[in-house]
């Protein structure tokens, strides 16, 4: 991408906006922090969201809240590995992982970073210590787990082994993962399926502030980092005088920390992911029973391009 922006720029001189070409661009050439696991980290605040809701979670049997549950992540690229690393970080228990040489299984939780670890040193996953080995890659879709999260290929989810899904949620990381006959199926059986073109779109998003950093010619967090700081380190101040506490240097340090770029991004994309989660599940609500989030997502965004249409004028 850094060279795609450099050759743009040559045969555009005179042009300021020219690094906002294209995006995913590396740190020192106009990128931005946080866009490297912006897929992964948009998986895992799709799924803490949708569990959030009690009353979505108690339809499907699970309580409310991430905490707990059994996630089996299919890849561990890119997108599979953030998923992985943060729903654990966020309280899931990881009972399966799989990549194309096989997949591992322990019900009592994986140590992803061990397992990592493991596959630099052995070239495998399998033969991990404590986890039964399925030597077939795809078994691990029909392992015993609440969440399902498909992060590599497309299609491999399928009419054929849908049946045998156990998950009571499926996280889409990949691009279309679930074909159209197992969609039929768990929208019948009425397992919840965060769509692809919502649970998986932290990179694109990301990409959009990037090409905002890029238009804005500034880094994120420069403007009013230090402001910030002042301004609590002040508060902090009065609270002391009030108090009579003295607060320890590293507590100071962390309360009066200004947000950098990444912490920008992050609570940009936790809001958008939010934000759009309860858009689709309102429309979802609003509609008959037999429309999924994957449509309900389908009529936000057509929705939107009509409403856009409609105030130009383009079509009454």
């Amino acid at each position: 991408m850094a060279w795609v922006a450099d050759t743009y720029a040559s045969l555009m001189p005179g042009e300021i906006n020219a690094m906002a070409c294209v995006t995913a661009k590396p740190l020192s050439q106009g990128g931005i922090r946080g866009r490297t696991e912006a897929t992964g980290r948009g998986v895992f605040y799709s799924l803490r969201e949708a569990c959030s809701v009690a009353e979505d979670m108690k339809e499907l049997g699970l309580s409310a809240g991430l905490e707990g549950k059994r996630v089996v992540v299919q890849g561990l690229g890119n997108v599979g590995y953030h998923s992985a690393k943060f729903i654990q970080e966020g309280g899931g228990v990881l009972v399966g992982l799989a990549e194309h040489e096989g997949a591992i299984h322990n019900p009592k939780g994986l140590d992803l970073e061990k397992v990592m670890a493991w596959r630099r040193e052995t070239g495998s996953l399998l033969g991990f210590p404590g986890a039964q080995d399925l030597p077939n890659s795809a078994d691990a879709l029909t392992l015993p787990c609440d969440v399902l999260v498909p992060a590599a290929l497309e299609g491999v989810i399928t009419g054929a082994n849908a049946p045998a899904v156990q998950a009571k949620i499926i996280v889409e990381g990949a691009n279309g993962p679930t074909t159209v006959e197992a969609d039929t199926i768990f929208r019948v059986r009425g397992t919840m399926v965060l769509p692809d073109m919502f649970a998986n779109a932290g990179g694109v998003t990301v990409s959009y502030f990037e090409w905002l950093k890029n238009l804005s010619h500034v880094r994120f967090g420069r403007m009013q980092k230090r402001a910030e700081e002042g301004a609590y380190g002040r508060l902090l101040g009065a609270i002391e005088s009030s108090t009579g506490r003295t607060f320890a240097e590293h507590e100071r340090r962390a309360l009066i920390r200004g947000a950098e770029e990444q912490d920008i991004v992050n609570s940009g994309l936790e809001e958008t992911m939010i934000n759009a989660y309860h858009g689709i599940r309102d429309i979802q609500k609003r509609l008959t029973s037999a429309v999924d989030l994957r449509v309900a997502a389908y009529v936000n965004a057509i929705d939107k391009i009509a409403m856009s249409y409609m105030e130009l004028g383009i079509f009454p």
